[in-house]
């Protein structure tokens, strides 16, 4: 008459029968206003109405188990007990109460008025994880709910062994939870949980990602090679999983087709290819570990270069080998076998090592460098020109004598012109220019009058006057 919602005063009614065990009853006053949800995939329980019709239901029924002590209980005490066990209550050994009429009365309402997810966590919460994995089987539901309901509970339970063996034993291919493993994955990735996330990779037998994960454990947080050092395992493990993705892409290449469709591919020639990228990284690691042990080691950058990086990175550990060294000729083998592993620009990273000598003020090591660039066998004719060249663009500063020698080291006459002009000295470029050809000689010769002039060098102005 009031026109107000009938819903409430059905609900109401409906939990009073159910607190007087009047369970056909409750059913009917609850149709009247508890209704299924739009979405059974939705990530919550359902209405607050049917959680509380669950909750009370979960709450009358608990486990009962006697022990000696329940000959001292109270009264009321021994009352639920009678009453509870009068409706059939099996207690199993994993604290499953599937028998229990009150536990069917959960399902019936979880089925008609409940979300996936609702029932997914009922059974979870009732050690029932073989049941609810199959509701998310059969529901075909999508992987957020298995997140929630089934796989955060397992592993925030400790139960993430039982969990896996529950999904092999449904299915020993794995292949019907791949997508949900996927997900599992990149959830824990997300949540930087990467020892659960290498678990569970293995499990997975997805030997290529759990390599990747292994290449995170050795590289993260270590500050120095030392740390480095201490953490070659992983590399090991990386070698391993990727020696048996390689057997098994063997094996299975004789059948039709592979069918492990979740698991990472990779073609053999990129593995054997990341095969060499470990074991050179362990010669990096030992290499530069010894250094480091020996104070040996000059470069403190802030960065820890690997050749797990950019192309960038693998120049920076080409660098880090040459200069680390006792001296450059100790480290230059393997950042030799690092340009040439990898393809690098080589010039570019001899440059930055001459650089960086220079900043050093060891000048006899670009010599020593030099001497290793022409020796490797792949130099081009002017590399070691163009190392000087690129140090003098740089730095001016370098003393007389220690500049001479640079200088004195190239091999191209007009690259030594270029040198003496870069740093000022007009009089050397004079004198190596005289000694060309007699057309080119007078081109170089009147460069180095035209710079004299600018520069107010009256004496080489009017030797180079006189020459022409």
């Amino acid at each position: 008459k009031s026109g107000l919602d009938p819903g409430g005063a059905w609900h109401a009614w409906g939990m009073a029968c159910l607190k007087a065990g009047n369970l056909t009853s409750a059913r009917e006053k609850f149709n009247r206003c508890l209704k299924p949800p739009m979405d059974l995939n939705q990530l919550n329980h359902g209405s607050r109405l049917v959680q509380d019709v669950i909750q009370y239901l979960e709450s009358t029924v608990k486990p009962v188990l006697i022990t000696d002590d329940d000959y001292f209980a109270t009264l009321r005490e021994l009352e639920a007990t009678l009453r509870t066990r009068s409706l059939s209550l099996e207690v199993m050994c994993e604290g499953k109460i599937q028998h229990n009429s009150y536990y069917q009365e959960c399902l019936f309402y979880l089925h008609s008025y409940g979300t996936n997810l609702a029932i997914i966590s009922f059974y979870m919460r009732h050690d029932c994880m073989r049941e609810a994995l199959l509701h998310l089987l059969n529901k075909e539901s999508p992987s957020e709910v298995f997140i929630e309901g089934i796989f955060i509970p397992s592993y925030e339970n400790g139960k993430l062994h039982m969990l896996e063996n529950l999904l092999e034993t449904i299915d020993p291919g794995l292949e019907s939870w791949g997508v949900y493993l996927i997900a599992a994955c990149k959830y824990l990735q997300r949540k930087n949980y990467y020892h659960i996330l290498y678990e569970l990779q293995q499990f997975m037998k997805d030997h290529v990602r759990a390599a990747m994960t292994c290449i995170r454990f050795f590289t993260h947080g270590a500050k120095s090679y030392t740390e480095l050092g201490g953490k070659q395992m992983w590399l090991l493990k990386i070698k391993d999983h990727l020696k048996v993705y390689l057997q098994e892409v063997s094996r299975s290449s004789g059948r039709k087709k592979m069918a492990f469709t979740f698991r990472k591919k990779m073609s053999a020639t990129d593995v054997s290819r990341h095969i060499n990228t470990v074991d050179l990284q362990m010669e990096v690691t030992k290499f530069l570990h010894q250094c480091e042990s020996s104070g040996a080691s000059q470069m403190t950058d802030s960065s820890l270069p690997t050749l797990f990086g950019n192309n960038n990175m693998k120049m920076d550990v080409a660098c880090k080998v040459i200069l680390e060294g006792k001296n450059i000729e100790e480290g230059f083998g393997i950042a030799f076998r690092v340009l040439q592993d990898f393809q690098l620009e080589a010039t570019e990273v001899y440059s930055r090592v001459a650089k960086q000598l220079v900043k050093q003020q060891k000048y006899s090591e670009i010599q020593q460098l030099l001497k290793c660039v022409n020796e490797s066998g792949v130099a081009a004719k002017n590399d070691g020109d163009n190392i000087i060249l690129n140090c003098l663009n740089e730095f001016k500063n370098i003393p007389a004598e220690d500049l001479d020698n640079l200088i004195q080291d190239m091999d191209s006459d007009e690259n030594k012109i270029q040198a003496y002009l870069l740093c000022n000295k007009l009089r050397s470029a004079y004198l190596v220019s005289v000694r060309q050809e007699r057309a080119r000689a007078v081109q170089l010769v009147q460069r180095v009058r035209q710079l004299a002039d600018s520069s107010g060098d009256h004496v080489v102005t009017a030797i180079c006057a006189q020459w022409l």
